[in-house]
Parts: structure tokens; sequence; C-alpha cells
């Protein structure tokens, strides 16, 4: 009975969000604002839209069993790579709205700051994750709903896809703002309530001794949060529903405001999250292999408990499925001078072929988003540097190729084999690793500095001769 309920609690909400959705469509709407409901979205739309994009299921996993395992200081990092990409964007957003008044993604910054090549490699790095990161999420739905019922979990990927790409292909950016004010709502309110029914539950009789230390040494701890505040903000700094989002503002000021609110909500959240990963092992419940802290905490109490923390895993996926389904076919289309609002939507529905299928076979994708992560952290910095006028081209460039060099440096010369170096950069156990993420973002940044510093350094004379000759 408890599963039937919950089926149906799923079923109405997802009724909802397509309610929602399909409403958002405007009757006159054009291919651009399809893509970017240009100057329309206020501070709290957009917050609310940051913060439902920003969670997906991979909080309900992940956080709580950094927190569990590797304790506060891993999940302090945690919190904070989630807010850091909100603070870039409050910080570049007015330099890109005034550089590019009509854009509509990353890449139309890259191609008009550093030209084809880089615009390329932005295009592919942006894709990749976004596309590992859509598997991930429904990837996540159907063993979570396995988890928690015993059905077959992809019942639930099948409904989430079907119901956000038809209001996303019927009403583009608008409809995943509109679905986003909901679903933010109702996945901090669920979020309150199974965190509220998790720490009153007391522990069951005869519970085990802790289950995990919780307590790992500083230094991991340290290392597990350097290495998450890279990987989380390198990469979602690729992540185009954001940069979406940075147009649809209103104005600056809106976006400011929202971008922070965003940064501030994701973080505590995921602080919220990974606790009770900490308190599922301090009180020595079974985790389960692989370990769902969370989870265990639940199953120890009320059915509701079961049924809401799946509403929770609904809304968090389609709040992230919408924003990936629009920013991916945003990001594809931007790319053709002759795009029509029909391309775009086709663009949206076929791109979910292969998200599916991969899904479907239950597969995990955690190495290729880590891959994806590392990459997107070797050409982070370089592309941030292109917003200072004196930067050239050649040294973001320059700057993203030492990146993958650094990447691989590490591991290559701790081992003495390039090989091993190639292998320790695609992460072989599944596990992020510090040093890939540690030399990508340093080599990208000393490169990129090094020739914009020569450069300026060749420039001086020539300036200084010109002011000094005679008129």
């Amino acid at each position: 009975m408890a599963s039937v309920w919950a089926m149906a609690a799923v079923a109405a909400a997802l009724a909802w969000f397509l309610f929602i959705g399909l409403r958002a469509r405007r009757s006159d709407e054009g291919l651009d604002d399809y893509l970017t409901a240009r100057h329309s979205q206020g501070a709290a739309t957009l917050a609310l839209s940051f913060v439902a994009s920003g969670l997906g299921a991979w909080i309900l996993l992940v956080p709580p069993e950094v927190a569990a395992f590797v304790g506060p200081v891993a999940l302090a990092g945690y919190a904070v790579g989630a807010a850091l990409p909100f603070v870039l964007l409050a910080w570049v957003a007015p330099a890109l709205r005034r550089r590019l008044p009509a854009g509509r993604s990353l890449t139309d910054y890259a191609a008009e700051r550093f030209g084809t090549p880089v615009r390329l490699w932005v295009l592919g790095l942006a894709l990749l994750y976004m596309l590992c990161f859509l598997t991930a999420e429904l990837t996540a739905l159907g063993s979570i709903v396995a988890l928690l019922t015993g059905a077959d979990g992809r019942w639930a990927m099948l409904a989430v896809a079907g119901v956000t790409l038809a209001y996303t292909t019927w009403g583009g950016l608008r409809a995943s703002l509109a679905t986003d004010r909901w679903q933010a709502w109702l996945l901090l309110a669920l979020l309150a309530g199974v965190a509220a029914l998790a720490l009153t539950q007391p522990a069951p009789p005869g519970a085990a001794t802790p289950s995990a230390p919780a307590d790992a040494p500083l230094a991991v701890g340290l290392s597990v949060a350097a290495t998450l505040v890279i990987a989380v903000t390198a990469a979602n700094l690729f992540h185009q529903g954001y940069w979406q989002r940075l147009w649809a503002a209103t104005d600056t000021r809106a976006l400011h405001r929202a971008a922070w609110a965003g940064a501030l909500v994701s973080a505590a959240a995921i602080a919220v999250v990974g606790a009770l990963g900490i308190v599922a092992a301090l009180r020595g419940l079974p985790l389960g292999q692989p370990p769902v802290p969370l989870f265990a905490l639940v199953q120890q109490g009320p059915a509701w408990g079961v049924w809401a923390v799946l509403l929770l895993a609904v809304a968090l996926v389609a709040s992230s499925v919408d924003t990936l389904q629009s920013g991916i076919a945003s990001l594809l289309v931007t790319q053709h001078r002759g795009a029509t609002l029909a391309g775009a939507r086709w663009a949206t529905v076929l791109l979910m072929v292969p998200v599916l299928l991969v899904a479907w076979q239950g597969l995990s994708v955690l190495r290729l988003f880590l891959v994806a992560d590392l990459l997107c952290a070797t050409a982070a910095v370089p592309l941030l540097m292109g917003l200072h006028p004196r930067v050239p081209r050649h040294a973001a460039l320059a700057g993203m190729l030492a990146g993958v060099v650094g990447a691989v440096l590490p591991d290559t010369l701790a081992s003495a084999s390039l090989w091993q170096g190639i292998v320790a950069a695609t992460f072989p156990t599944n596990v992020p690793t510090l040093a890939p993420f540690a030399g990508a973002l340093l080599a990208s940044s000393a490169v990129a500095l090094l020739l914009t510093w020569l450069d300026q350094a060749r420039a001086s004379p020539q300036r200084n001769g010109q002011r000094s000759s005679p008129t």
C-alpha cells in the first residue's frame, strides 16, 4: 500500500509539473525567447530556479556518503563547491551582459573573445558534462525507486524524461523556469520534512557501534574538500542552463541577488543532507553496499517517510533534467546561424534518445562524469581570464592545453610512467583524487598568466616608444 501511495504522489507531482510547464509557453514566442526568455525574470524566480536546477538526485546519495565516511570538512567542501558556481555567475554577469547583450550561450562568449578553436573546445566540454549529468540523474532516479519500492525504477525514469521533454519542447526556457518555482518549494519542504523525520527517529534497538568513522584525518578531509570544490565549481561553469538564466534576468541586480540566494540555499541544503549521513553513521545503522546513509535513516521510520523521499527524488531529478534538456538544445541550436524554432524542438527530442538508452541500462557513468569534470577544470581559469581585455587569445588556448598536461603530470611524476599518469587521470577506481584536479588548475592558470605577462612585457616598450616619438 505504501508503494501505491508513493507512485500516486509521484504521478500527481508530474502531472502538476506538466500542467505548469505547458501553460508557460507564450503564443508569440520566437526562437530567442524560446532559448533565453530575455530580460523577463526577476530575482525571486531566478533564485528558485538556481536552487531547483543545481540540486539533483545526487544530493541524496553523495553528500551523505562523503560526510559519513570522511567527515564534516569534506562535507563543507561539497557545500562550498555547490555554491561557488553561482558566486562566479554573479561576478561575471555584468561584464558578459555588457559584452554580449544579445548573447545566448557560453560558446558565444568563447567565440567572440578567443575564436573558433576555443569555441569548439568549450562546446565539447559543455556537451560532455551536461550529457553525463543528464544520464546520471535519470540513472540515479531508477536506482532510488528500485531501492525504496522494490519495483523496476525504469518506469520513473521514463515518466520524468517524458514529462519534462513534453513541456520543455513546447515552452522552452520559460517552461523550465515556471516549473522550477514549484519544484524548488516542493523539494525544500520535502527536504525539511525528511530531515526532521530522520533526526527525531530513535536509534533502533541492538544497533551496532558506529559503522563509519565520520572523523577521518584532517588531511584526508581537506584533500577531499579541495577536490570537490575544484571539480564541482569548474564543471558547473560549463552548465549552459545557468548561462541561459544570465540573459533571462531583467537586469544585473536581479541576477546578482538571485545567484547569491541560490548559492546560500544550495550550500545549506547540501550541508543538511550530508549531516544526515553523519547521524546515520553515528547511530550504527547498516549503511548498505554501496552505502546509502540517508535511506538507512528513513527506512527506520514510518512508511510515509519512504514516499516523501521518493517524491523528493522525483522533484530533484525533474528540476535538473528540464534545465539540462533546455540547456543542451540551446547550446546546439546557437551553433547554427539559420536555426529555427522547429529545429530547437527537434534538438530537444533527439538529444534524449542516447541519454535514455544509456540510462536504461542502469550503468554507472561516474567515471565518465569525473573525466568530464577534470576536462572542465583544465579550461575554467583561462576562460574566465578572458574577461580581462589584456589577456591575448593565444594565452587562453595555451593555458587550456597546459591544463590537460597538468592533469596527467602529477601521477606521471609519482609513478615515472606517462601511461600510469594518463590512467590515473581517468579515475579507474571511480574515486576523485586531488592531484589531477590541482595539476589541471595550476598548470592552466600558470601558463595563461605567464603568456599574458610576456605579451604585456613585449607591448610595453612599443607603447613607450610611441609616446616618446615626435609628433
